[in-house]
């Protein structure tokens, strides 16, 4: 038996791992969700969060770019009347907007014939037509977080792109090298999918994650 974790409790296992990311919180009314968004400062995400929610974007339970209390009122209002009886107990994530024109995929799978394997692939608008994906083996040792990086047919996105600067290999070979670093401490740990990974500036940014655990429901 296999479960997937909301999206907050996907990405709070990924934190607890080392992995950085973005403040966010959940709530559980459009009151909450304002003060909330007020807290984070600057325009926000507002996303319906629950462990029977997987594709919010199918479902049109994600709302960007929010900027005034009365914005995430009303989103909030719009999202929990969207709630079906399957969804659970879910609840509003109310995340800070992270902007850059770069999106990659990262995650790990569990094969099995090679057990934890760690993914990277080009993201958002591309990654249906480029399918520029690439896999090693966990735990990644020295450099292989970096060759993974240069297995990429369009490795040269990374650098220095349409004004914004190269991406910070450093920081994105450490991501990986952490999920690999958790496919071997968690066994009950199926799948890890992180999309998109938003390429802020240079600093490669968790927006979304997705794990699935094998085990009953906690």
């Amino acid at each position: 038996m296999t479960y997937t974790l909301s999206e907050h409790e996907s990405k709070e296992l990924l934190r607890a791992g080392g992995i950085t990311i973005p403040p966010e919180d959940v709530v559980a009314s459009a009151d909450e969700a304002a003060h909330a968004a007020a807290l984070l400062g600057g325009a926000v995400a507002l996303k319906l969060c629950g462990r029977g929610i997987a594709h919010k974007t199918e479902r049109n339970l994600v709302r960007l770019g929010l900027t005034t209390a009365d914005d995430v009122r009303r989103a909030a209002a719009a999202l929990l009347a969207a709630r079906r009886p399957e969804d659970g107990n879910a609840g509003l994530l109310v995340c800070p907007m992270v902007h850059g024109r770069r999106e990659l995929i990262a995650g790990l799978v569990r094969d099995p014939t090679f057990g934890p394997c760690v993914m990277l692939g080009l993201g958002g608008i591309f990654a249906e037509v480029a399918g520029d994906v690439a896999f090693a083996v966990a735990p990644l040792r020295d450099g292989d977080a970096e060759a993974l990086i240069e297995d990429l047919a369009f490795g040269k996105m990374l650098g220095p792109f349409r004004g914004e600067p190269a991406v910070d290999r450093d920081a994105l070979a450490r991501l990986l090298e952490t999920l690999g670093r958790l496919g071997g401490e968690r066994p009950d740990i199926r799948a890890i999918d992180v999309n998109p990974l938003i390429v802020a500036g240079s600093t490669p940014t968790v927006v979304d994650a997705l794990v699935e655990i094998e085990g009953a429901p906690a």
